[in-house]
């Protein structure tokens, strides 16, 4: 026997049937089905197959919670595992999938694993795999990663859009059940700005599988009159199929919305899912509460589920469980289910109540069986009967469908993520929400109110709380009389039960069953947090919400103490998982991060830059002519007009940062490992940054404009780090010197002008004298350009060996400035270059980037000793480096290498070599840091960290690529190529 659709009832269009199918096999439902109810409602009960012991599953619950009905949905880019079918809407097209089973659902090898189960119990894998050890990454390891995960994601790329959204509210309602929609409309009514938001399709929660009436109407009906009233209310958003998923500081929460994985072919303009950051003055939950399996051989059979998942089934879906059903209850909730499948005129055969004396009210036809238990389920992929034990004696009941009323856990997860920790309630035997939470109230079923008018009752006083917390007046909603309420108060729990045969499980999600709790508390692993860790529970994609609180009581009676004393886990975000599009959103591919393009972004392209990717910024690379054959090319071409004309070159992207104050040259002084309290006024300085430890940080200029303003630059890759490193020297280690920072990287457009015509080409734009008489090597200060119709800072400082020049206008004037120097050194013949020519004159000259300045260095692995003041009382870095290691004579130094045979060159990043030495790493001398084929030497150059460089210059060694199996002969040299005398700086 199975389940099936019921002919009538539901609150499902039954004109409209929806063809799916479910590993391969075409099925039908209804619109309005969920995956879980039309699989059902087609009689399928073995949806999956459990993590470890690959046993047969079904489904479980009817909502988030679900650990067993976890599907494979889709196909191509659009496939999306684990699933859960309880909460995936059917829709016409829809693929289905089980997953965690070879060669196929209803025969997988994996099932073999329960013949291991004896081995495979808690902390298995700490104990089993010790030996032989050389097994561990041969064997084991592939094994157990091979073995791990349940479904598996696609290798396509998925078409669909993701998008993230901000959001603002008086009033944050989480949860649309009896209580949410009570809170939201007194607060709506009462003109609060109100954002409702719940999980599911349809707002009503509980009200959409009640059969009582609320106002004379079916409860169903009263919350499609409440959400029709919300909707109308301009001051009132409602977002469906939306979870909450953390509260965060500021009372900031994060959701995430479904809004089209419910269709078959997404709209291309419209996000599959949407990530909101809403900001709440105020929030309500009304998450409502969790029903709790109970712990019994077997319970994980196909066949057996919640109780109150059976009855959402039966009275949302029309679908029965099964021919022949039971109930075994703790409480009172069983027996709303007993009413409900009477008045469907399905077979209840007998109701099983731990409880001596319950269910002193109940007057319908099936046997009740008083303080007693069932002790296992029989069958194998589908339920066939139960072990009933009462009054000492034992008996065996066929069925096909069983339901478990363990009582209920108010669903607290978001009152916990800011770190509070929830209370045990001997009371409500449950785990309430601690107190005092700012900014966030509970209400309804969450904050243990008990039945329907309890929950409306609470969330109309919750919301007008709200409401006049807010500064609005607003009274309580009323919603008269409630027909045929349930109300089951809480009942004494029943954790364990005795004469179980079977597995009786905890965690079906990872087949963590009571024996494995038992062995974790006996072999010292009996805290909560030690025990979820030795057995899995509460881990994977449900977090635990069905297996928690019962592994809790167990280990409490396991340990002799109450579950108060145990305690629970620590509840962090995610309540439920979250995918990671959803997380991304549109921000991936070219939109991975915002694109940064400089003020001379258009004149590049205007000149046919080729753009490269450095950070977040788009750099000219190189600008290619007709005629060139390769980047090398214009490279080549761009270096030579250099060397011999004048080019132009966008430095924007460098770090800028204004330092301004009384204490400005005493805070850089401090900062910076070399001098620069007497810097003067129209002067700049190569300075660098060390650590703490000693190591270089950055490097870069900075100038003194006036007495307590400088201009600094810095690395185009470490300007934020840079800044935030100053912002904290300046607030927490010398909060007492008047200094003031800014970023000003994005207000100014800065060029680069260098080559010998530099100066000719610069002076018929700038009104001041730029002689060298005038402004020598390392001036700087402000300009006045085009006859004084512009103000820009001026500096000669060079990167490239030739005599140079940087200027820098306000940002909106970069690109005309610098059309305006072009045509200024036309007949000088000025060309622009990019990075890469840059690149390769920097390592002509020796100067060092990051390459160089690798975190592992020191000033003077780079020939910078001379920049550590021994004057300086102090500077950050300074205690540190001259530690003995740091100043050890075999450390790797910068040299220059060049390949004997010209025609021969290297990579950056190959090894050096004695000449005669075996290729191996112990024999490693360094490597090769920066590397570019030089057209003014005509040959490969580079420059390399290498033991003893300094002193090894003239020496030949090999140049190792290990990986592409390259040997190249060179030399050791000095590391300046190019006007090693600096002459042309100081033309």
């Amino acid at each position: 026997m199975t389940s099936y659709r019921l002919p009538k009832g539901g609150l499902i269009d039954r004109t409209r049937p929806l063809s799916f199918t479910f590993d391969g096999k075409s099925m039908q439902g209804l619109d309005g089905d969920s995956l879980a109810s039309a699989l059902l409602a087609n009689g399928r009960r073995l949806i999956g197959r459990s993590f470890k012991y690959h046993r047969p599953r079904g489904i479980l619950t009817a909502g988030a919670a679900e650990p067993n009905a976890l599907m494979t949905i889709g196909s191509g880019g659009r496939t999306e595992p684990n699933t859960r079918a309880t909460m995936q809407e059917l829709y016409a097209g829809l693929e289905a999938k089980s997953q965690n089973r070879w060669p196929s659902l209803n025969l997988d090898i994996g099932a073999l694993n329960s013949l291991l189960s004896p081995f495979l119990g808690a902390g298995f894998y700490y104990k089993t795999f010790m030996w032989p050890a050389p097994f561990w990454e041969k064997v084991y390891e592939p094994f157990i990663r091979k073995a791990a995960g349940l479904g598996k994601a696609a290798y396509e790329a998925d078409p669909d859009a993701y998008d993230k959204c901000w959001a603002h509210c008086d009033l944050l309602v989480i949860g649309a059940g009896p209580a949410g929609l009570a809170a939201a409309l007194t607060a709506g009514r009462a003109g609060v700005s109100v954002i409702l938001l719940d999980e599911h399709p349809l707002a009503g929660g509980a009200l959409l599988t009640e059969t009582a009436t609320v106002d004379g109407r079916p409860a169903a009906d009263f919350a499609s009159v409440c959400v029709a009233e919300l909707e109308a209310l301009p001051n009132v958003t409602l977002l469906a199929r939306t979870t909450a998923f953390g509260w965060y500081d500021g009372n900031v929460f994060g959701a995430v919305e479904r809004v089209q994985k419910h269709v078959a072919q997404p709209k291309p303009d419209v996000p599959v899912e949407r990530l909101w950051r809403i900001a709440a003055e105020r929030a309500v939950l009304a998450t409502g509460a969790e029903e709790r399996p109970l712990v019994f051989g077997g319970n994980d059979i196909p066949g057996v589920m919640m109780a109150g998942a059976m009855r959402h089934y039966l009275n949302r879906y029309a679908v029965a469980p099964g021919k022949t059903a039971a109930i075994f209850t703790t409480n009172d909730s069983g027996y709303a289910l007993a009413r409900d499948l009477e008045a469907q005129g399905l077979q209840l055969a007998a109701i099983i109540d731990s409880r001596e004396n319950g269910g002193s009210s109940y007057a319908g036809k099936a046997r009740l069986i008083r303080g007693a238990v069932v002790t296992d389920a029989k069958g194998g992929k589908t339920l066939s009967a139960i072990d009933i034990r009462a009054n000492g004696r034992s008996e065996s009941l066929a069925i096909d469908a069983l339901a478990m009323a363990g009582g209920f856990s108010p669903i607290i997860h978001l009152a916990c993520h800011r770190g509070a920790k929830p209370a045990w309630s001997d009371e409500h035997a449950a785990f309430l929400a601690p107190g005092n939470l700012k900014g966030l109230v509970l209400a309804g079923a969450v904050n243990a109110a008990d039945g329907l008018a309890a929950c409306l009752a609470d969330g109309a006083q919750k919301g007008a709380g709200m409401a006049a917390e807010l500064g609005f007046t607003a009274a309580a909603a009323d919603f008269a009389t409630v027909v045929g309420d349930i109300v089951a108060p809480p009942a004494k729990p029943l954790w364990s039960i005795a004469g179980v045969k079977g597995k009786a499980f905890v965690d079906y999600q990872n087949d963590v069953h009571r024996k494995d709790l038992g062995v974790a508390v006996s072999e010292g692993y009996g805290h909560v947090e030690l025990a979820k860790r030795y057995t899995t529970n509460g881990m994977a994609t449900d977090q635990g919400k069905l297996s928690n609180v019962n592994a809790i009581g167990l280990l409490a009676e396991a340990r002799g103490v109450s579950p108060a004393e145990v305690g629970t886990t620590t509840f962090r975000p995610f309540y439920t998982p979250v995918s990671f599009g959803a997380l991304t959103g549109p921000h991936h591919g070219r939109h991975f991060q915002p694109v940064r393009k400089s003020p001379l972004h258009g004149w590049a392209e205007k000149h046919g830059a080729v753009f490269v990717e450095t950070g977040l910024w788009y750099r000219s690379s190189w600008f290619p002519r007709p005629g060139e054959q390769s980047w090398r090319d214009s490279v080549d071409r761009e270096v030579l007009n250099v060397r011999r004309n004048a080019g132009l070159c966008d430095v924007s992207m460098l770090g800028k940062i204004e330092v301004c104050g009384a204490d400005a040259a005493e805070f850089l002084n401090r900062v910076y490992s070399n001098a620069f309290l007497k810097l003067p006024i129209g002067k700049a300085r190569y300075g660098l940054m060390l650590r703490e430890d000693g190591m270089i940080y950055d490097d870069g200029t900075t100038s003194r404009l006036e007495e307590n303003r400088f201009f600094m630059t810095t690395t185009t890759a470490y300007a934020a780090g840079v800044m935030n490193h100053l912002e904290f020297c300046a607030q927490a280690l010398w909060p007492d010197l008047d200094v003031r920072l800014a970023s000003a990287t994005d207000q100014w457009a800065q060029m680069a002008i260098a080559g010998p015509k530099a100066r000719t080409i610069l002076q018929k734009i700038v009104d001041d004298d730029v002689s060298d008489a005038a402004f020598p090597f390392l001036a700087a200060k402000e300009v006045s350009l085009f006859g004084g119709q512009l103000h820009g800072r001026l500096f000669r400082i060079s990167f490239s060996g030739e005599l140079g020049y940087e200027l820098a206008v306000p940002a909106g004037y970069g690109e005309s400035v610098a059309d305006a120097l072009m045509d200024a050194g036309l007949s000088d013949g000025i060309m622009p270059y990019g990075v890469e020519a840059l690149g390769v004159m920097r390592i002509e000259k020796g100067h060092v980037t990051h390459n160089e300045i690798n975190g592992t260095v020191v000033p003077a692995d780079l020939g910078f000793a001379k920049m550590v003041s021994g004057a300086k009382a102090d500077f950050i870095g300074k205690a540190m480096v001259d530690r003995e290691g740091l100043a050890a004579a075999d450390r790797p130094r910068l040299v220059g290498v060049m390949p004997l045979d010209p025609k021969q060159s290297f990579r950056t990043g190959s090894h050096i070599l004695a000449k005669d030495a075996v290729a191996t790493l112990e024999n490693d001398q360094g490597y090769v840091t920066s590397s570019a084929y030089s057209p003014h030497i005509g040959s490969t150059i580079g420059l390399a960290l290498v033991k003893h460089g300094p002193e090894r210059h003239g020496e030949e060694v090999v140049v190792w690529n290990g990986l592409r199996g390259e040997f190249t002969a060179a030399r050791l040299c000095n590391p300046v190529f190019v006007d090693s005398q600096n002459e042309k700086l100081h033309v």
